[in-house]
């Protein structure tokens, strides 16, 4: 189990824990929470002894293996499967020694442990945790340097996932996520067979995945058993009782100091004043959070505009080849709610560009209101803003004839108070920066919001705060969100991206998520148009030739283990009755490198097709 004791930390002479303990059984799921700024990355840090402790310790069982996401997977040109496969250490080294091993007993022994970690079945588990994070089978077998960022993030998330460390820990993993990707990831969770500890301020996820709450409030660790939900009940409970206590308390040092004011003055009263005096010297309070208040976010109301506010009749869009998305009729209002459903790729973005007026449509009309005003938010923006300057400069760059106590008071009504609008933009927090984004896409009380993701990097606090903004708010909203608990909370109208269409969707959101966790056939995106292959060039056909040959010596290494498991099953001493324990074993073994060798098949027949078309 995971032991911390007592820890002491600070960062730059400010205390982030103070004396905090907890203890976390193997095998656990444990949601860690706190308000932004807290210490939870700092936490992890100190699990993987990056940092030193100031005070106490942490310990984990002897040999056990510590996994996280990097930072990002470097943009190399080994394709999304392999560098998926390379991330199990282990197994790459016991493979590469199956091939060369020459001692008897040594073979044995590398072929038990690669039994015990499921080594002949890492090509088709390696697939299906890309396949869940987004990756079709086609776009496995390409390097990771034809993908951005935010994508390599994804096969770094899915690295860890397949190498499966004893404590897995993770922060945010999906900030980089779409809603399918989220709801995969917990079903995924959910089952992983080791420690899981995972800070997040996604409510479904710490409802579906976890089965404890750790907490990091006031510099101390609190472990809750149960989902968030039951968590956050435990604690408001606790909140409750403290605070009436503390009424009490407050109540009786009233009382007894009303008395010491009548008669600290009366000779005959003043040994009974200076007892009084010295109980409420000892009264003491509950403690209670010190958190900050909630800051809420502050919407200017947009005036009423005659509905539609917006049409769409027929209308193409695409970016220069085929459109994305096609025959597109629809009709927004102002008081929709409406949130955009579909996976990844489908073009939930290019329909929020489309409305944004960021993209013209190709064919058809859209007819936007007169006076129609749009506040647009794409979490990249987070990334677009000026990094050395501050929050009261990006203000007054929309609002240069406004007072500064004016600029001043926009920034405080989305939480950003005195010190942090004189801040520099790169000093501040994702969720500061991210509140910041939000303030300049509304500074003109649009009549129609389209958020894309906006919770990234935003606590569970001011996920809370957003959703009463956006349910106060009298604009039409379009959201695209990983989160499902603010969907629940905001959309009324579900529309649903799928097959270069948009239609609604009749149902509601956990039947839709019932549908992408039970049913991946009936969610996968239809077919694309068949479009005229370009003519490949040189560097991509040498790819692809390159990729070839990889999944040929995969392909030949898979056959000769097969051909030495056979022989060994050829074994006649294998099937005496004393030996049916091991028959079972090798039978097993051998099932299972099958299976991988069908999977290998596959990805060379794909990589050869690929070939073929190139030319």
């Amino acid at each position: 189990m995971l032991r911390i004791e007592d820890i002491t930390y600070s960062v730059e002479g400010r205390p982030l824990m103070e004396g905090a303990s907890a203890t976390i059984p193997t095998g656990h799921k444990v949601g860690i929470v706190g308000r932004n700024g807290t210490g939870k990355t700092t936490l992890f840090r100190l699990i993987r002894g990056e940092l030193a402790l100031e005070g106490g310790s942490i310990t984990i069982p002897a040999r056990a293996r510590i996994g996280g996401v990097a930072q990002e997977v470097p943009s190399s040109e080994v394709s999304l499967i392999d560098t998926v496969l390379a991330a199990d250490k282990e197994r790459a080294a016991l493979m590469a020694e199956a091939e060369t091993a020459t001692d008897a007993h040594r073979i044995a022994e590398v072929q038990a442990r690669l039994a015990d970690i499921d080594a002949w079945s890492g090509e088709a588990r390696a697939a299906s945790i890309l396949r869940g994070l987004g990756f079709p089978p086609e776009k496995q077998l390409m390097p990771c340097s034809a993908f951005s960022g935010g994508w390599r993030m994804r096969v770094a998330l899915a690295g860890v996932l397949f190498a499966q460390p004893d404590y897995l820990l993770l922060d945010e993993p999906t900030n980089y996520l779409d809603l399918e990707g989220a709801l995969w990831l917990e079903s995924y969770l959910a089952k992983y067979p080791h420690t899981v500890l995972i800070i997040s301020h996604d409510r479904g996820l710490l409802n579906r995945a976890v089965n404890a709450i750790l907490h990091l409030e006031d510099r101390k660790l609190t472990l809750y058993s149960g989902p968030y939900d039951t968590f956050a009940e435990t604690r408001a409970a606790r909140l409750a009782v403290a605070e009436a206590e503390n009424r009490r308390t407050e109540a009786r040092r009233a009382h007894l100091q009303s008395f010491v004011d009548r008669f600290r003055a009366k000779a005959s009263k003043a040994r009974q004043a200076q007892s009084r005096i010295k109980m409420i010297e000892k009264l003491s309070f509950a403690t209670t959070p010190q958190e900050a208040a909630l800051a809420k976010f502050s919407f200017p109301e947009p005036e009423e505009l005659s509905p539609p506010i917006l049409t769409l009749d027929g209308v193409s869009v695409g970016y220069g080849g085929p459109p994305v998305l096609r025959r597109l009729s629809l009709r927004v209002d102002q008081d929709d709610r409406i949130a955009l459903l579909g996976r990844n790729g489908e073009g939930k973005s290019t329909l929020s560009k489309l409305l944004a007026g960021k993209l013209a449509p190709e064919a058809g009309k859209l007819h936007r209101a007169g006076k129609l005003r749009i506040g647009y938010f794409a979490q990249h923006q987070v990334d677009e803003l000026y990094i050395d300057e501050t929050p009261l400069q990006h203000v007054r760059r929309l609002r240069p004839d406004e007072t500064p106590a004016r600029l001043r008071a926009r920034l405080a009504g989305f939480g950003l108070l005195a010190d942090q609008a004189e801040t520099l933009v790169g000093k501040l927090s994702g969720g500061q920066k991210a509140r910041l984004s939000l303030l300049l896409a509304t500074i003109d009380a649009p009549h129609l919001l389209i958020l894309d993701e906006p919770t990234n990097h935003l606590d569970i606090e001011s996920r809370e705060a957003l959703v009463e903004a956006l349910m106060d708010y009298s604009g039409a909203v379009i959201l695209v969100s990983h989160d499902m608990h603010l969907l629940s909370l905001v959309a009324d109208r579900l529309w649903l991206v799928k097959g270069g269409e948009v239609t609604p969707f009749a149902e509601d959101l956990e039947t839709y998520r019932k549908l992408l966790l039970t049913s991946e056939d009936e969610a996968k995106p239809a077919p694309k148009p068949v479009e005229k292959p370009k003519k490949a060039s040189r560097d991509e056909v040498l790819a692809l030739r390159a990729e070839v040959r990889r999944c040929e010596e995969r392909l030949g290494k898979l056959n000769e283990m097969r051909d030495r498991l056979a022989k060994k099953l050829a074994d006649p001493e294998l099937y005496e009755d004393a030996r049916k324990g091991e028959l079972e074993t090798w039978n097993r073994k051998y099932a299972e490198l099958m299976e991988g060798l069908d999977r290998a098949e596959a990805l060379w027949l794909a990589a050869q097709e690929a070939l073929e078309a190139a030319g």
